[in-house]
């Protein structure tokens, strides 16, 4: 008994509330009439009516006692105790339900800080919901934002956007199809894929996220930013625009357009301020051209850095570098590559291979011309070594060495220092009998050379003559006098075991990146 009792007293609390009836408070003119065969008043002039906490003003209206609703004509004012205003060229108000429904010019104001302008609103008072549909926009001090319909709810201070949306603030432009915005935090979260242009150009397409318009940190998904010379994708971001900071996690793909580039690799922190890109996580750097073969960079850590001018570049890798290009291998500890003078440098006992041939040094230096190798600087301690057919070792050392290329093969060798040399004669030899007819490679000689200054001359990649600049310490011993010690230089040491594959840098297929031929993006 005691549960219906509530129950009836909760009901008539809520009829009472409902059933809260539309009082005339003022009219200069108070006239009498029906409409729809139902008796009606028809206040004109200065007309206010109130209903709790609602004043409506209007310059005339029909009120129709009996179903507790009224139609305003003329300026229309709505306050909603001391937060809302509403103003409009024309209501239609159901008191029971309390849902306001203004057209034309409706302006609809929280606080005296945020506006939202549209032609069609409806507000329902029970629910602090005000709806907008066939367009409206809301402006508040920080942001303008635009779309089709919507809604605000005052409680909540969150605001919905549907079907093109459009937002602007001082940073940048924002479309999407839905989306919400927080009106007390300035919160935009976007549900839906959204594209964001910033004032320099800078283009973020993402499919789901959040931006924090006034500290101007934006947390996304699965997007994509997109710069004049650059483009990056992951699958999440943390954009930091106040503190210039930007981090993409998960399937990282950075392409450099101008240099032809994409970097692969899990994370990528951008320093705008100081031009530094970070990349982690296996990542690895493939660099594309038309004329030349693809070459793949693989570090621990790749770092690209911006130069003031904005046109000085610098790539650095470390530790663990490795290099696979066609006609190209390399190890080392770190590298860095400078763009605008096509220079790689190698450090920390590098080791380069082209075709057959080895070349270390404490520093090597490399330089491109044309998409092409044109020379290596050998600095220190500096090797060049290949295997023959009987698996001798031709080698020649120096104080510094320069190998000159052409069509990325080594020409010559130029020797500064200190320079030895071992070079293996061997000779081929047809044989002959009754049921077999042969070619034997032998071994007929091992040449030893020391000489300050030299140069070595390469065919098709193998040693093949040697010029001497002043008089050589040179002896030539026969096979069987070659003594196993005296088959290596000083420090010479085979490295053939670390030669990387293509599979070891890049671990599996790449795309090319835009203006390659490709169509595809990466």
């Amino acid at each position: 008994m005691r549960l219906i009792l509530i129950h009836f007293l909760v009901l008539t609390s809520i009829s009472g509330v409902l059933a809260q009836k539309i009082k005339l408070e003022h009219a200069d003119v108070l006239k009498g009439g029906t409409s729809g065969g139902v008796r009606v008043a028809r206040p004109v002039g200065n007309v206010v009516f109130k209903q709790g906490r609602t004043t409506i003003f209007c310059d005339s209206a029909i009120l129709n006692k009996a179903e507790n609703s009224l139609e305003a004509f003329g300026k229309i004012k709505i306050l909603e105790g001391d937060s809302v205003t509403i103003t409009a060229g024309g209501l239609t108000y159901e008191g029971n339900n309390r849902i306001a429904r203004l057209r034309k010019n409706v302006v609809f104001t929280k606080l005296n800080s945020l506006q939202l302008f549209t032609n069609y609103l409806d507000y329902y008072r029970n629910k602090s919901l005000a709806k907008y549909f066939n367009g409206g926009k809301l402006v508040d001090t920080t942001n303008v934002l635009k779309s089709q319909k919507g809604y605000l709810n005052t409680v909540t201070n969150v605001a919905a956007f549907k079907s093109g949306v459009i937002g602007e603030n001082q940073d940048f432009t924002f479309t999407s199809d839905t989306l919400q915005y927080q009106t007390k935090t300035k919160v935009v979260t976007f549900l839906a894929p959204a594209t964001v242009v910033d004032k320099d150009g800078k283009v973020v397409n993402y499919n789901s996220g959040t931006y924090n318009t006034i500290s101007k940190l934006s947390v996304l998904n699965d997007g994509v930013i997109e710069t004049k010379s650059n483009r990056m994708k992951g699958d999440h971001y943390k954009i930091d625009d106040k503190n210039f900071f930007y981090r993409a996690t998960g399937n990282v793909v950075i392409t450099a357009k101008e240099e032809n580039m994409i970097i692969y690799g899990e994370q990528g922190d951008y320093h705008k301020k100081q031009g530094i890109t970070k990349i982690y996580g296996n990542p690895y750097v493939v660099r594309f051209d038309q004329a030349a073969d693809t070459l793949f960079l693989r570090g621990d850590t790749l770092v690209s850095v911006e130069g003031q001018d904005g046109k000085t570049k610098y790539l650095l890798a470390y530790p663990r570098v490795r290099i696979f290009k066609q006609d190209l291998q390399a190890v080392a500890d770190s590298l860095v590559y400078q763009s605008a003078d096509s220079v790689m440098t190698f450090f920390d006992q590098p080791v380069l291979w082209n075709l057959s041939n080895q070349m270390t040094a404490d520093t090597i230096r490399m330089f491109i011309q044309n998409n092409s190798i044109k020379k290596i600087n050998m600095i220190s301690n500096s090797f060049v070594a290949g295997s023959d057919d009987l698996n001798n070792y031709n080698q020649i050392k120096g104080r510094r060495m320069v190998a000159w290329m052409r069509n990325n093969t080594i020409d010559y060798v130029d020797v500064t220092g200190n320079g030895e040399s071992l070079y293996f004669a061997l000779e081929q030899k047809s044989i002959e009998t009754d049921s077999l007819r042969a070619t034997a490679t032998l071994l007929t000689g091992m040449n030893k050379i020391i000489c300050s200054n030299m140069k070595i001359n390469f065919m098709e990649g193998k040693l093949n003559n040697i010029t001497f600049y002043v008089m050589p310490d040179a002896k030539f011993i026969p096979p069987l006098e070659i003594k196993e010690d005296d088959r290596l230089l000083k420090g010479f040491r085979w490295r053939e075991t670390e030669r990387p594959t293509r599979i070891m840098v890049v671990g599996g297929r790449t795309r090319k990146p835009r203006g390659t031929g490709d169509k595809k993006s990466p």
